[in-house]
């Protein structure tokens, strides 16, 4: 039995070839540089399938060789170790953009997801409707410039609310004001026609966490999203959970023990309303300890000593680690991740989350359960970048067949 492809004609068993292929890939990103032989104990494949495997990758560009690293001391021939092709000269790299409501975030990414340049591009001043085409000329502009010579395989975009990856549309964005928005195909248009594939911010960052994170966070995991909008996801057993259409992770609404915030909604205490950085900022504005609502400015003010901003971002934190232990009590992960822009730069909010979520959660007695996302500052680029490099990690030849044109990569 055969299928076609944009490569010719693909047998049945390229399913097997594909399902080892990847488990290569994924075997040489946690362990790289490793010997061929390693990855077939590791792995549990045949050092023939090994070999096959990492020849093919080899010559698409994904993986190379370092015989600078063989040893030369032991009996027999040396075993030249692989790595996945990140070097400066003729690494494949990938795109990400993480679209905010105040600004967007725009990275170059590597095979291991660090990025390896950045920039971040301000909204003022552009109207929603605009902001696709906008964010295009300049992403395009920024991947002419850091991405020379080097093999883009396209561009991976993570933006908040209700996203279906599958559509590549934006299906509700409040702030924006978006509704059923096909985000991905008009970025694809102001890039020329570069591939882009799109998902939720929480469920990227998620799948950022599983494939470069912790790993505690491939048995499972859920992620809290607290920005201008809130949002969480679930992995379990390496997967982010998505439900029909794409819905999953809504908790904007999640009720917060002890809050009394009104809510948009009608109701009071939900966690959007008591936790985002839209009311953070309206809170800091009403009390005098910013001039503007601006979060950044909130955690810049309690870093300079402003002991006002400090105790209301540990406001902000206790609410935070509140809902958290709502969702350990429901869901008991592995690992809580929390997305949260003052715990992620002072680990001294994350202990006021950790000590609230502890001392109301009636299933989890560990504190170290809930951490920040392993990326630090760079959370949301490499999520973005993220975006691109899971499915390559998870169908490695079919994704590069879809992102490259036949030859380029060989």
């Amino acid at each position: 039995m055969t299928t076609t492809s944009p490569h010719g004609p693909r047998m049945a068993g390229d399913g097997r070839r594909e399902a080892n292929a990847a488990t290569v890939l994924r075997t040489v990103l946690d362990h790289g540089p490793v010997a061929r032989s390693a990855v077939a104990r590791l792995s549990g494949l045949s050092p023939a399938a090994v070999s096959r495997q990492a020849t093919d990758l080899t010559r698409l560009g994904l993986l190379r060789e370092l015989p600078e690293l063989a040893g030369g001391g032991g009996v027999g021939r040396p075993q030249i170790p692989v790595d996945l092709h990140i070097g400066a000269t003729g690494g494949p790299v990938v795109g990400g953009v993480h679209l905010g409501v105040p600004g967007s975030t725009f990275a170059l990414v590597d095979l291991r997801g660090r990025v390896l340049a950045r920039h971040t591009h301000a909204h003022g001043g552009i109207a929603p409707d605009d902001l696709p085409g906008e964010l295009a000329r300049e992403l395009g502009g920024f991947l002419d410039e850091h991405a020379r010579n080097r093999p883009l395989l396209g561009v991976g975009a993570a933006i908040g609310g209700w996203v279906d990856p599958a559509e590549g549309t934006v299906v509700r964005h409040d702030a924006l004001g978006w509704r059923r928005r096909p985000l991905a195909a008009e970025l694809a248009r102001g890039l020329g026609g570069r591939t882009v594939r799109l998902d939720n911010h929480a469920r990227s960052i998620a799948q950022s966490e599983i494939l470069f994170g912790r790993p505690a966070a491939r048995r499972s995991l859920v992620h809290l999203f607290v920005g201008n909008v809130v949002d969480a996801a679930v992995g379990l057993a390496g997967v982010v959970h998505q439900g029909p259409g794409a819905a999953a992770g809504d908790v904007a609404h999640l009720p917060v023990p002890d809050s009394t915030v009104p809510c948009s909604c009608g109701r009071s205490g939900c966690l959007e309303a008591t936790a985002s950085n839209t009311a953070l900022g309206r809170t800091a504005v009403r009390r005098g300890i910013v001039p503007e609502p601006d979060t950044s400015l909130v955690v810049d003010a309690a870093a300079a000593g402003d002991r006002r901003a400090d105790r209301l971002l540990r406001e902000r934190a206790r609410a935070v680690g509140r809902a958290v232990a709502l969702l350990l009590d429901v869901l008991n992960p592995d690992l809580v991740v929390v997305t949260e822009q003052a715990s992620v730069i002072e680990p001294e909010y994350l202990e006021e989350i950790r000590g609230a979520a502890i001392d109301l959660s009636h299933v989890c007695g560990d504190p170290e359960r809930i951490v920040s996302p392993h990326a630090g500052p760079a959370t949301l680029p490499v999520a973005a970048g993220t975006v691109l490099l899971n499915p390559l990690f998870r169908r490695p030849l079919e994704t590069l067949e879809e992102l490259l044109p036949t030859g380029e990569g060989e």
